[in-house]
């Protein structure tokens, strides 16, 4: 906590209410209904938002509140946004702030390899509701557009105090791409944005969230601290928390991500875990939507598994998740890669989570997925040479992957 607080300079604070979604469609659900019930505000922030059925939904009910007299304010990154004209006039003539981040003109082509994006997924309702995870808006997640298709993914719903961390993540980048502070020098403004009390909102119960999760017993507080970090900021927060975690774990290790290409000091302290006598297994996609990143990735496989971790491979569909757990202590649940580009190149936010009941419900999710997984056996040093010296080529570029 001590340490998330000083890299990130934000507080630990108590989360009420918090679900998991290991789907999308469960997930976009709940994000519209909650949309619904906004009575003040609803800021959104992502990486890719697509004109696609998933998008059209969560556009129709940002239209519907922005005419009700809600303010609405949108931050989609300029390389991730894939939206057409008319769905644009639609939400621009209702009153939806609709805002490009760091805007490109060219080389539109090499979308992945543009850098100083905001990879951040953050959904802010009231001060009071927020969302964060792995997912975008897209129909990639739904099962509904993709059946068995669907990305594996995993993002989280909470509320009360905890949200303030992703409200003052979103406001970073919203003044930064418009100039505007949103008044947050008014003490009245400044109230409505960052609310001590719920304003109007009630806790739903377990049935309005379909009989699971329902909101915390006394005793059962959950503890949560928001970490955001970017190319902008004088220490790289989330690599730095990473570290920390991973090198503080005794018991177990647990680690899902589908873009692998860490840095030195990261591989090192995972390595370091396992020599330790630490529970290491890594879950990862067989592939991704990358073939330079597979490659770079298979290269880092065979000095963890000297070291006793365990590399677990995801088949199809996608796994998009990014979570780790760490002994019964706190998890992780955001949208950073253990990767370069997450830790130094691309506006990250993470949710950490200190004890209490969700580190349980996703060490669950992660037995679950180990289901589905293959654990590798061989060694990647052993594969045929033309894979190897593919492999290579990719490692050369692993700071930009």
């Amino acid at each position: 906590m001590r340490a998330g607080a000083q890299l990130g300079r934000l507080p630990p604070e108590e989360a009420a209410d918090v679900r998991l979604y290991f789907d999308g469609d469960t997930c976009y659900d709940d994000l519209v209904s909650a949309i619904g019930r906004a009575r003040h505000h609803v800021h959104l922030e992502y990486y890719i938002f697509r004109d696609d059925a998933t998008g059209r939904r969560i556009m129709d009910a940002l239209i519907e509140r922005a005419k009700a007299g809600i303010e609405v304010r949108l931050l989609v990154d300029a390389v991730g946004e894939h939206l057409g004209r008319a769905s644009l006039h639609s939400m621009r003539d209702a009153g939806i702030e609709v805002r490009f981040f760091n805007g490109v003109r060219s080389f539109r082509v090499w979308r992945r390899l543009l850098n100083f994006r905001t990879h951040r997924k953050i959904v802010v309702i009231d001060g009071w509701v927020g969302f964060t995870g792995g997912m975008n808006v897209t129909d990639d997640h739904s099962a509904r557009a993709h059946g068995t298709k669907a990305w594996r993914d995993t993002h989280v719903r909470m509320t009360g105090p905890a949200v303030h961390g992703l409200q003052a993540t979103f406001l970073e980048n919203w003044v930064f791409t418009t100039g505007n502070d949103l008044g947050c020098g008014n003490r009245e403004r400044f109230a409505s944005l960052f609310p001590v009390t719920p304003a109007g909102w009630e806790l739903p119960d377990a049935a309005e969230l379909g009989g699971e999760s329902p909101p915390l017993l006394e005793g059962q507080r959950q503890i949560a601290q928001i970490l955001a970090s970017g190319p902008d900021d004088d220490v790289y927060a989330i690599e730095a928390f990473y570290f920390a975690a991973i090198t503080s774990a005794h018991q177990r290790l647990w680690l899902t991500t589908p873009y692998f290409v860490p840095g030195e000091a990261i591989l090192a302290a995972i390595a370091s875990a396992a020599h330790r006598g630490v529970d290491v297994r890594l879950l990862l996609p067989r592939r991704t939507d990358s073939l330079w990143v597979d490659a770079a990735s298979r290269t880092y496989h065979d000095e963890l598994l000297t070291a006793g971790a365990q590399i677990h491979v995801y088949d199809p569909p996608m796994l998009h998740a990014k979570t780790a757990i760490i002994d019964d202590a706190l998890a992780i649940v955001g949208t950073a890669n253990l990767d370069n580009r997450s830790f130094r190149l691309n506006f990250e936010v993470v949710a950490v989570f200190y004890e209490g009941p969700r580190i349980a419900d996703l060490a669950r999710a992660f037995e679950t997925d180990l289901k589905h997984a293959e654990r590798q056996q061989r060694r990647e040093a052993s594969a045929p040479f033309g894979r190897r010296l593919l492999d290579s080529a990719a490692r050369l570029l692993a700071p930009q992957l």
